[in-house]
Parts: structure tokens; C-alpha cells; sequence
């Protein structure tokens, strides 16, 4: 016969032991981002940083990303407010890193690029295809060839950058269809001159 005592403890233990296990597993917030558990099979660095400053909020850095993609007096108002966001990243899931200035390049909004690159964001192959600059282009694919089948942000290629600069970045395109010839889709968001 099992006494009360016995399921009391019997339960207090299965309690504790759900709880010990929902800590190990993160759960989302409604719509939010869960860290992946971290297991290291490989030695953790000898080196240890100094957090001197403390790091930006990351939900200010994911608004800074998205506004990025299309509104510019936000943008401004966000880099007047905290200039440090100039390159700040999001994974979005699954080591999908976006920028500021990558999303402004795959949108095609060269005010925001303009004004990313003026405050000092980082250029990048994806960037350059977009604004048209060729010799750029060719000389980041000629040091490795193999960034032709790269991919930016949410798997976008180099040909879907060049094509969404519009006319100004038709002889990057080009070119990249010189080197590998996809078939390009129209990109619905694209403004039509």
C-alpha cells in the first residue's frame, strides 16, 4: 500500500523535475527569438572579454534592421539616438544575420544605403552589387570566384541585389550573368521608374 506521504513526495519530485527541465529548454515569448542551447564539444577560448560598455538592446537593433528596409527618418532618428547600431546584426533564425545596410541593399533603397554607408556601416559585395559598382564586384569575385553563388540575407544572391538597383546597376548584372546565367524573376516590390 502506498501511504500519502509516499505520493506527496512522489509528486513533489515529478514537480521539481518538470520544473529543472523547462529551465533547460528556452521557451519563446509570443513571436520572439530563442537562443539554441549552447554544448561546446570543443574548448572554450583561453581568452575572456571585458564587457566594459554594456551591449545594445537587441530589440532596438531588430527595430533599426527592419526600419532600415524602408523608412529613412527613422533610421536617422535611431543612429542620432544610438550610433553604435550602425552595424548591428539579427540572426533571424538559423544564422540568417541582416543588417541595416543589408536590408536597405535588398530592398533597393539607396537613400537609406547612402546614408548607412555616410555613417560609417560596413560595404559588402551584396551592397555594391546593388549600387552598380562593377569594379567591385569583379574584384571581390576575382579574389574568390565561389561568391558568385553567394547568398545575403534570407538567401538572397548577388543577381537579386543587381537587380534590384535598377538601371544603375544593369552592367553588374550583367556581368554576373556573364558569369553564371540564372533566370531572374520579377521581384514584386520593385518600383517601376
Amino acid at each position: 500500500m502506498i501511504s500519502r506521504r509516499n505520493i506527496a513526495l512522489t509528486a513533489a519530485g515529478l514537480l521539481s523535475a518538470n520544473a529543472v527541465n523547462a529551465q533547460e529548454k528556452p521557451v519563446a515569448p509570443a513571436g520572439g527569438p530563442v537562443e539554441a542551447p549552447l554544448v561546446r564539444d570543443y574548448p572554450a577560448p583561453g581568452f575572456k572579454p571585458s564587457w566594459r560598455k554594456p551591449q545594445i538592446n537587441r530589440q532596438m537593433a531588430q527595430d533599426f534592421v527592419i526600419y532600415a528596409h524602408s523608412d529613412i527618418d527613422l533610421v536617422k532618428k535611431m543612429l542620432d539616438k544610438e550610433p553604435g547600431l550602425i552595424n548591428a546584426t539579427i540572426d533571424w533564425g538559423g544564422g540568417d544575420w541582416e543588417s541595416a545596410l543589408s536590408g536597405a541593399s535588398h530592398m533597393g533603397d539607396r537613400a537609406i544605403v547612402m546614408l548607412l554607408l555616410e555613417r560609417g556601416a560596413r560595404p559588402d559585395i551584396f551592397c555594391a552589387a546593388m549600387l552598380g559598382q562593377l569594379e567591385f564586384v569583379k574584384s571581390m569575385l576575382m579574389l574568390q570566384p565561389k561568391l558568385i553563388d553567394a547568398k545575403g540575407p534570407h538567401g538572397f544572391s548577388l543577381h537579386f541585389h543587381a537587380q534590384v538597383g535598377g538601371d544603375a546597376s544593369k552592367p553588374v548584372l550583367d556581368y554576373l550573368q556573364s558569369i553564371r546565367k540564372l533566370d531572374l524573376k520579377p521581384i514584386p516590390f520593385l518600383k517601376k521608374p
